[in-house]
């Protein structure tokens, strides 16, 4: 309820390929809504935005447990993460289910996938969904993260 977004529509899909799974071709279509927001914002009203908010977001970030760090390095590393993110193929991307052990049964099968090459799996969060978007999306994502990332540089003056 409290979401400033509503999560994708529909759910993470795959299809047998080869005798395993893969992440179907046309799941990252259910981010495409997404990513046509995100391109929407002007980038420098949003770093305008930043700049007025970051004293609050500074101080909630010393709050969180970080009193010497800067919440503005801290979030040019997660741009630079997500932008150093191995570019998705148009190859189809192997995945595996995780084995629940226990009585519980799994209800939600679909979030129960992870990457089957542990290189990918060992990613980061962010990194990881940066993969399953897909690679026109991520590569639209990536230039708009650049061009944030550039207008912080320019307009966040270094200490």
């Amino acid at each position: 309820m409290l979401w400033p977004i509503h999560p994708t529509a529909d759910r993470f899909t795959v299809e047998e390929q080869g005798g395993g799974q893969v992440i179907s071709a046309d799941n990252s279509l259910r981010y495409t809504p997404l990513v046509l927001l995100a391109e929407s914002v002007n980038t420098a009203q949003a770093v305008d935005l930043y700049i007025s908010m970051y004293p609050l977001l500074q101080r909630a970030y010393e709050q969180l447990g970080y009193p010497k760090r800067y919440f503005n390095d801290r979030l040019i590393e997660v741009i630079n993460q997500l932008l150093a993110t191995p570019s998705a193929t148009e190859q189809a991307t192997k995945v595996q289910l995780t084995e629940v052990k226990g009585s519980v049964p799994s209800v939600r099968p679909w979030v129960r996938y992870e990457f089957a090459d542990p290189a990918l799996e060992s990613l980061t969060a962010g990194q990881k969904i940066m993969l399953r978007v897909g690679p026109v999306n991520q590569r639209r994502l990536k230039t708009k993260l650049t061009a944030i990332r550039q207008e912080l540089i320019k307009r966040v003056a270094p200490r």
